[in-house]
């Protein structure tokens, strides 16, 4: 798919790996829509690029689907999503203390793989809405898993479990839309700079990366962006989990 002159909603756009993601389909003639939540930069960086900002909590998700509709009416359509929203928490299945709460499990897996469901099925609906390109295509949807969906570490089990239903997710749902031309992916990123990781003095950066084979460093959101936008433009990506890792292979801790 050509990004010139595609639209686009980026959730999460408004920082890290999103935001990236937004300025670089924008700086390849994709029209921007940005859907975060209030108190970020989603307002500056949507006036950065010529873009337009929503806000938006992806938990919320009788909220999301109004907040996305308006979003698409205003662009007249929607080819590209791009879905980064998403956190997680660290505790292990048990403790001297007892075992892993419930209550916190469900609220990791409800952000991360749920609310990325709730978007991908309603962002599908307005793609199907759609004309087809010459190729028959109608929309590509890329979502964010993680390595930990594959390798994750001790205390990331509520974090692995969402992560690992994302890159569940592709294959299955790209042959439930293939029929409509709508193709589906994910990427799962090793350690990058964003969010609180971004602000870890650099002493700290070598052995959190020793793992890598190379590059020895943080993966950078324009890295992620680069292969957002190339996931777009080229039709025969479909229905996987794409890990950009540097060769990082989790260890236990």
């Amino acid at each position: 798919m050509d990004i010139q002159g595609k639209n686009a909603v980026i959730v999460g756009g408004a920082s890290g790996m999103g935001r990236a993601s937004a300025q670089m389909l924008a700086a390849r003639g994709a029209q921007v829509a940005i859907l975060d939540r209030p108190g970020g930069e989603g307002e500056k960086v949507a006036a950065e690029i010529g873009g337009r900002f929503y806000e938006g909590d992806i938990t919320d998700h009788a909220g999301i689907e109004a907040v996305l509709a308006e979003a698409v009416a205003e662009l007249g359509g929607l080819h590209v999503a791009v879905n980064t929203a998403g956190g997680g928490i660290a505790k292990r299945t048990l403790t001297k203390g007892g075992p892993h709460d419930l209550e916190s499990f469900v609220s990791v897996v409800n952000l991360n793989l749920v609310s990325t469901f709730n978007l991908n099925r309603l962002q599908a609906w307005h793609m199907s809405q759609g004309e087809p390109d010459e190729d028959g295509e109608r929309g590509v949807i890329v979502n964010t898993a993680s390595i930990a969906a594959f390798e994750g570490q001790i205390g990331q089990v509520a974090y692995s479990a969402s992560k690992a239903g994302i890159a569940g997710m592709a294959l299955t749902m790209a042959r439930d839309l293939g029929n409509v031309g709508v193709r589906v992916l994910a990427i799962a990123p090793s350690l990058f700079e964003t969010g609180a990781v971004a602000g870890l003095p650099p002493e700290m950066i070598p052995p959190l990366v020793e793992g890598n084979a190379f590059p020895k460093r943080m993966g950078r959101p324009e890295e992620y962006a680069k292969l957002a936008c190339a996931i777009v433009e080229n039709g025969m990506l479909n229905g996987q989990c794409l890990r950009l890792d540097a060769g990082m292979r989790f260890a236990p801790r």
